[in-house]
């Protein structure tokens, strides 16, 4: 009669699927006996797979020997002897907890063995460098990176569990693939949960890291674990200016995890533990998870505007949008596709007749002629979609629109239009807009390209000039999809501004940086990360946009209303763009103007510097005893007093429309 064991080892046979390459592998091996050392992160099904190599080798006739390093104690003693009958196969588990008699294992112990013995090695780390610099270990040992499923391998073990076909492509994605994080789910399912995220199921959490996350040391080596878990990538010098003190330690002891991976730009986590720890704490401490969130962004802003090279920003910012995409409920964001090594370009000559035949297949021959138009007046403002080869497979194009350019392409009319008649760009102001986008076999479906796309965007973002008055992205043409998208990223449907090339029709979104600046937007996009409810972008069309005569006007009145905090409250300078992107913390948008104000008194010159001051920052008297004690006119007096009014108007303008360096010799500071 078979035993308990026996029927559930022919369970677990039944229900086994993929790895059809470390099965060959081990199958070839069986004939050329030596080492195979497979190694992976918990939970990624390394015990399984040497269940079936048992399986497979008592097939071909074999007697494997089958250990597990948590059922022994450390010593010269605590491998079996192995036979050398039969081309013996011995199958090492849990080598982890092996590894400080690892010396003694390589060096002995595998020695000792019979010259046709095969022996497999299953462990969460990667064989020692002491392995790797052997010549003639390297000759004898396979090394197999156990990885989690790919998609194929994973519908089939689904398939093989009898998971209902339409629950696969959902628990698949929650898992990427990570064998026990999916065996768990399918449990939950079971169980009747329906989950959308790995944060809906707390006690699968809990089990995950118990299984795949060793209990770190300290407080502080936990906190460098969820920083790593939370960024696209982890270097010492992000580390310390999230933590702060010394982090080699830390950094040193994050890279010795075995889910740890390294790249050129820093270390990162396998995405599923990634997943886990980042999903975990936001449930397990929701304050905590919210200001490392925050401290991240400017963290990770400062790191990526440092890289001096354009490529590699964008290299740094695909790989943050591909980890926030996976994690949003956006379904445009959710399904943005990994780079694939592809990588954003400028445009050359031999591009041109490429992206014009792509355009004409995919959204007609007006549109392909508009693209032929914009990249001969603009070349510039194109960026090329490259494959790791170097071969074209998408495009982009971000303009810097003037009036001039009204007239010839009806997007960019519709946009102008708009702009003008909401909140005219300004003397000095850009207007960008986002006009073309595609992927040569994708189209605007989930691509490398898209994914490169949208971080050109961000990147846009974080390099926004001081003068930029709009941004507009009109690429799109599947305003469904798109709009909860941009709506996210704080720009608003601007229905208004749509238009039609080709017969087809594009949604225009828009955003007006002088009303909702880069601090807003960080503000309001960290919230909408963390699900807290906020203003609808389009609100932000609430906040005023002052032309230069009405600006000249408020100075005017802020010079009065100096010493009169209540009346300055409702001066409009304290909702213009200079105060809002020049508070700091702690300090009100009427100390800052107030401080705005004295600084640019300040730089006026020592005679003009000494009437202002006297007149409005610190009045002693009526303007008539100013003008006495300056040995002035009353006439004379006034007409210094307003060309310097309108001197500290037009420096302060500089600053309102981001042109602050352009002829004027001071900067407010105190920020």
């Amino acid at each position: 009669m078979a035993s308990l064991g026996e029927a559930l080892d022919e369970l677990r046979r039944q229900r086994f699927a993929g790895r059809g390459a470390e099965i060959a592998l081990f199958e070839e091996a069986l004939d050329a006996p030596g080492v195979i050392f497979v190694h992976g992160p918990g939970g990624v099904g390394k015990s399984t797979l040497l269940d079936m190599f048992a399986h497979l080798a008592a097939r071909r006739g074999r007697d494997p020997v089958r250990v597990d390093a948590r059922h022994l104690a450390l010593g010269s003693d605590a491998l079996p002897t192995v036979a050398g009958d039969g081309r013996p196969i011995l199958l090492i588990d849990t080598y982890e907890l092996l590894e400080p008699v690892d010396d003694w294992v390589r060096d002995k112990y595998l020695p000792s063995l019979p010259r046709n013995c095969l022996a497999v090695i299953a462990g969460r780390h990667a064989p020692s460098p002491r392995w790797r610099a052997d010549p003639a270990w390297r000759e004898l040992m396979r090394v197999v990176a156990l990885g989690n499923l790919p998609p194929e391998d994973g519908r089939a073990w689904l398939t093989a569990q009898d998971v209902p076909a339409e629950s696969h492509d959902r628990l698949l994605a929650i898992s990427r693939g990570h064998p026990l994080t999916l065996s768990m789910l399918i449990d939950a399912v079971s169980r009747g949960a329906t989950p959308r995220t790995l944060g809906d199921l707390p006690d699968v959490l809990g089990a995950l890291i118990v299984q795949m996350v060793d209990e770190p040391p300290s407080p502080r080596h936990r906190t460098a674990l969820e920083v790593c878990a939370h960024v696209p990538v982890t270097t010492e010098d992000l580390l310390r200016s999230i933590i702060g003190g010394d982090v080699g330690e830390l950094f040193a002891w994050l890279r010795g995890r075995p889910f740890i991976e390294e790249s050129p730009h820093g270390l990162y986590p396998h995405d599923v533990v990634r997943d886990i720890l980042d999903a975990d704490l936001r449930w397990r401490d929701p304050d905590r998870y919210s200001d490392m969130h925050r401290r991240k962004l400017a963290a990770f802003h400062e790191q990526v505007l440092t890289v001096p090279d354009e490529r590699e920003r964008l290299h740094l910012l695909t790989r943050t949008v591909v980890v926030n995409g996976f994690r949003s409920r956006i379904e445009a964001l959710s399904a943005l596709a990994p780079p694939m090594r592809a990588y954003a370009d400028g445009l050359t000559e031999s591009d041109r007749a490429p992206i014009v035949a792509m355009t004409a297949a995919w959204q007609g021959a007006e549109q392909a002629e508009l693209a032929a138009y914009w990249m001969r007046c603009r070349p510039e403002a194109f960026r090329v979609f490259r494959t790791a080869a170097g071969e074209l497979c998408g495009y982009a194009a971000c303009l810097d629109l003037t009036e001039a350019d009204v007239g010839v392409d009806p997007a960019v009319d519709a946009m102008w239009r708009y702009a003008s008649k909401l909140g005219p760009p300004r003397s000095g102001e850009r207007v960008r807009a986002w006009r073309f986008f595609l992927d040569r076999e994708q189209g605007q479906r989930p691509s490398p390209s898209l994914t490169l796309f949208v971080a050109c965007q961000m990147l846009d973002i974080m390099q926004l000039a001081d003068d930029t008055a709009w941004s507009f992205v009109a690429a799109f043409e599947d305003a469904v999809l798109w709009t909860p998208a941009l709506e996210y990223l704080d720009f608003w449907a601007a229905t208004e501004a749509d238009f039609t090339v080709g017969g087809s029709r594009f949604p225009v979104f828009a955003h007006d940086w002088r009303r909702a600046g880069i601090a807003e937007w960080t503000q309001v996009t960290h919230a909408r990360q963390l699900g807290a409810t906020v203003r609808p972008a389009v609100e932000s069309l609430e906040e005023p946009v002052l032309s230069r005569s009405e600006f000249t006007d408020a100075v005017r009145a802020a010079l009065r209303q100096l010493r009169t905090p209540d009346l300055l409250r409702a001066n409009p300078l304290v909702r213009s763009r200079m105060v809002r992107r020049n508070t700091r913390d702690g300090r009100t948008h009427v100390d800052t103007l107030r401080e705005m104000v004295e600084a640019g008194i300040g730089a006026l010159g020592s005679d003009a510097g000494e009437l202002m001051s006297r007149t409005f920052l610190r009045p002693t008297s009526t303007q008539e005893r100013v003008a006495a004690a300056l040995h002035l006119s009353f006439n004379t007096y006034r007409r210094h007093r307003d060309r310097a009014t309108a001197d500290l108007a037009a420096a302060l303008w500089d600053h309102e429309t981001g042109r602050v360096n352009q002829g004027r010799q001071w900067r407010f500071t105190n920020t």
